[in-house]
């Protein structure tokens, strides 16, 4: 891959050489293909299309210094899965075969990982849909599921910058009781209008309230919320909230670190008692958030223009342990052996 500017890479779709598939059909799953289109073919009466059964994972493969490539819980985004096909009612993939999957596309790209201290990364896509006929409301009998991986850069082109984020009371990203725990695409088509309107008001993304009383801190749009204060890891607990694994193993590393961990219900207004402030998932890792907007109440609430100490130190840990610079000590990294 010579003559590649891996630092241009920011997190948009790139064509890489291959992609891997497996079908779902008369009440099991097939064997594993290989494709180097980026086209599917999908019936036009899918369930994927007209009900929304799909869902999505995202997950990272990283090149350390050592030369070895890393892909971080791995389990945990297989288990993920099963858990969103579980909530729609879909064929659930087994972990062995999922785990089968992302290896295997991340081996037939070997030459799309990004090198260390490249600021880059190999981002992995799994996607499984209804792609049976079915007119009726009910779930397919046949699934497609696929893996398509590609070089990204930072998910906001600021990279480990503060950034603004804003409440708006009128959008909500998910119901209580409802699909906010699962990575389905809906969550994420109903956040796009709020989303949009934040970005063209100069906000890098909505902080979401619950949907019932709009009293609480519920998740970021594409990512987890988590505050610090008194050395303590506060992220909101929530039955609207897709469990992110980023905000587990943070969750993990401040207990490492001799943090205490909250995860609880925080009103908006505890967002005056917090030090430093963040939006964590896979494609950011860590996002700073230098101040929150309530555009409803016109309150501000800031925590500065650079990175709080403890939100360096938490992104630093767990990049070090990805890749491989710091020790795996809960052995969450899959090493690839090519």
């Amino acid at each position: 891959m010579e003559n590649i500017n891996w630092k241009e890479f920011g997190f948009g779709y790139t064509k890489t050489d291959y992609n891997v598939r497996c079908h779902y059909r008369d009440g099991k799953w097939g064997e594993l293909e290989v494709s180097s289109s980026d086209q599917v073919n999908v019936h036009i009466a899918a369930t994927g299309l007209h009900y929304g059964q799909q869902a999505f994972e995202g997950l990272k493969a990283f090149k350390g210094p050592d030369g070895k490539v890393r892909v971080f819980r791995i389990d945990e985004n297989g288990k993920r899965l099963q858990s969103s096909s579980h909530g729609i009612m879909m064929a659930e993939m087994p972990l062995e075969l999922f785990e089968e999957a992302v290896i295997k596309a991340i081996k037939l790209n070997a030459r799309w990982i990004p090198p260390y201290e490249s600021g880059a990364s190999l981002y992995i896509r799994p996607v499984l849909f209804g792609n049976g006929a079915q007119v009726g409301v009910s779930p397919a009998k046949e699934y497609t599921f696929a893996v398509f991986v590609m070089p990204v850069g930072p998910y906001f082109k600021e990279g480990f910058k503060p950034t603004d984020y804003v409440i708006y009371r009128e959008y909500d990203r998910a119901a209580p009781q409802g699909t906010g725990t699962i990575k389905v695409g809906g969550n994420y088509a109903s956040s796009l209008r709020g989303g949009t309107r934040a970005h063209d008001e100069g906000y890098s993304a909505v902080l979401f309230l619950d949907a019932k009383e709009k009293k609480y801190i519920d998740e970021c749009g594409p990512a987890n919320f988590f505050g610090i204060k008194d050395n303590t890891y506060v992220t909101p607990k929530s039955n609207s909230i897709l469990p992110s694994i980023t905000n587990k193993s943070l969750c993990q590393i401040a207990e490492d670190l001799g943090m205490k961990v909250e995860r609880r219900q925080i009103t908006v207004e505890e967002l005056a008692d917090f030090t430093e402030a963040g939006a964590c998932g896979t494609a950011a890792v860590i996002s700073p958030i230098r101040k929150i907007v309530d555009a409803d109440n016109k309150v501000d609430y800031f925590y500065g223009d650079e990175a709080g100490e403890t939100s360096f130190k938490l992104y630093e840990t767990l990049r070090g342990i990805q890749y491989g610079t710091i020790e795996d000590k809960h052995n969450w990294n899959t090493i690839i052996e090519f």
